[in-house]
């Protein structure tokens, strides 16, 4: 069977994100551009506004750094259990349309799952305790754990050796161009593009590589 570009019958592993990807990216946008600057401005006496424009300064110093993701780490920054206030709105954690049809069609045809994501374990814990989204793949590791984010060339080669898998068998899904770019330098042969990251966002399709809105459309009728 082939869909868009690739034939499943090629591939062996599919790689996947998690957030934008799998998991609605609403949460995470929502966390850290809206809850998190009014946490902040609260104990600091800022305007909303101030306190956003000092966070989002904080989150460009550190981009493509593991500490970027890294939820110990922002709790020590900001003064705030970044980890505890993503329980207390975890209610706000979940699939993006498509996701839980697409995993479910990839066990049909008999496909390695591994997510790979550039969040750190502490908020892989609250989302997969939320969802049962580890219970659904095969592995899941953070780029903690390979020792890179995935926007950086040398994530791929510890990638690899980590999971095992063929880059010419692989299928690897990402919302993040700069991560898909990345992946393809190193030679994953089939990229596609999640064009709807967030369900409050339009999509935002790729100019660069296949993209769809939801995942299920890359499962017609697996035999």
């Amino acid at each position: 069977m082939t869909t868009d570009g690739f034939s499943w019958d090629g591939i062996d592993d599919v790689l996947l994100d998690m957030d934008g990807t799998l998991l609605d990216r609403h949460f995470d946008n929502f966390f850290f551009e809206e809850e998190l600057p009014r946490r902040y401005a609260a104990i600091h006496d800022l305007s909303f506004e101030a306190s956003r424009d000092r966070l989002m300064g904080m989150y460009r110093s550190v981009e493509g750094e593991l500490a970027w993701t890294d939820l110990h780490y922002w709790t020590e920054r900001v003064g705030i259990d970044v980890v505890a206030l993503h329980k207390e709105l975890d209610h706000m954690i979940g699939y993006l349309p498509g996701a839980e049809e697409f995993l479910s069609a990839l066990r049909r045809l008999g496909k390695r799952v591994t997510i790979i994501t550039n969040a750190h374990e502490a908020g892989v814990a609250v989302k997969t305790a939320k969802t049962g989204l580890d219970r659904q793949v095969d592995r899941i590791i953070d780029a903690h754990t390979v020792g890179y984010l995935k926007m950086r060339a040398e994530y791929w080669p510890a990638c690899r050796q980590l999971v095992g898998f063929d880059p010419g068998r692989a299928l690897y899904i990402d919302d993040d161009e700069d991560c898909l770019s990345a992946a393809r330098e190193f030679g994953i042969g089939s990229i596609v593009h999640s064009a709807k990251s967030s369900s409050q966002l339009p999509p935002a399709p790729s100019n660069t590589f296949v993209s769809v809105e939801r995942l299920s459309r890359l499962i017609h009728s697996p035999s």
